[in-house]
């Protein structure tokens, strides 16, 4: 049998990868924007039970210690916001495990950035701008249109999400063909609708920013009230072409919610029979000294695929984790 050796995708992409960097570091060179580098493994990781972490075996001052590479920068970036960064972005690697597929690879790259005093409204018009720097060789100009989580749910199958019980909810999946008994999960026959019958349609005519998450999907976003008096988290996520490309909070800076929200997390994962995640003391300790703004991780393999018109990851990077 002949080894492959070669990469998955050509080289034209990897010239396409080049291009979107320096378009990006430009971006934000001009807007002021710093470039920060944090640690890739860290003794804690993210609590959140749909995200699994790669844990590395590590000494430390001569004692061996399990850690975790990152799901995300975003908690070292907040202690860098909370102690006085200002605006900063950062292009780095990322690792959630066992996360392969069409669009899935366990180790891809990812943007974050954060704009103290943006609202997430203002975050739109800077995450238009940068589509538009990036994507304007494919698509031209481009317009994202804003849709709320609950809108794009009733406009699809007649639901409010917000609202519907456990049955109403059961009786949709069987209307449209899901034939999964997931017990008493409201939320996850929330998750299965949203996935198989709404999330593919999304972003097709025009990017869309996707608003107002069931509560409790906030994960590190704010709640608010929305016009119509229901909680919705306060955070968006980005669609092209079907494809998520970005996930935006209004940031969480209550240490003790925030706290809960991890405890919440950690006992949902004891049940599941999950690995239980230290919790990260340092931005607890960071959270009240940091200032109200708005954050993004952006899938950097995600918008190439858009940039350049491919249908599977693997033809914009060059070693997915089978033959790395």
């Amino acid at each position: 049998m002949t080894m492959t050796y070669q990469p998955t995708c050509d080289l034209q992409a990897m010239r396409a990868r080049a291009t979107l960097y320096r378009q990006i570091r430009q971006f934000f060179a001009e807007r002021d924007v710093l470039e920060v580098e944090t640690p890739i493994l860290s003794q804690a990781g993210v609590t959140d039970v749909h995200l699994a972490s790669v844990q590395a075996q590590r000494h430390v001052l001569g004692k061996a210690h399990t850690h975790y590479l990152q799901t995300s920068p975003e908690f070292a970036m907040k202690r860098l916001l909370a102690s006085g960064s200002g605006p900063i972005y950062q292009i780095c690697k990322v690792f959630r495990d066992d996360e392969h597929g069409r669009k899935h690879n366990s180790e891809f790259t990812m943007l974050e950035w954060y704009r103290p005093g943006f609202s997430l409204k203002d975050l739109m018009f800077e995450v238009s701008d940068l589509l538009n720097v990036t994507l304007k060789a494919r698509f031209g100009e481009i317009r994202p249109t804003i849709l709320s989580y609950k809108h794009a749910f009733m406009d699809r199958l007649d639901l409010n999400p917000l609202q519907a019980t456990l049955q109403e909810l059961k009786d949709c999946c069987r209307r449209v063909g899901l034939n999964l008994d997931l017990g008493n999960d409201r939320l996850g026959y929330i998750d299965l609708l949203f996935s198989h019958m709404v999330e593919p349609s999304l972003g097709f005519d025009t990017a869309v920013f996707l608003t107002d998450f069931p509560p409790e999907r906030a994960s590190l976003a704010k709640t608010r009230i929305d016009e119509e008096g229901e909680l919705v988290a306060a955070r968006f996520v980005l669609y092209i072409e079907g494809l998520e490309l970005a996930n935006a909070y209004d940031e969480l800076i209550d240490a003790d919610v925030l706290r809960s929200r991890f405890e919440a997390d950690n006992a949902e994962r004891a049940k599941l029979g999950l690995h239980v995640m230290p919790i990260d003391k340092y931005l607890l300790a960071a959270l009240p000294n940091m200032p109200e703004c708005s954050g993004i991780a952006l899938g950097i393999d995600r918008l190439l695929m858009i940039a350049t018109n491919q249908m599977k990851l693997e033809q914009v990077i060059t070693f997915p984790a089978d033959i790395s």
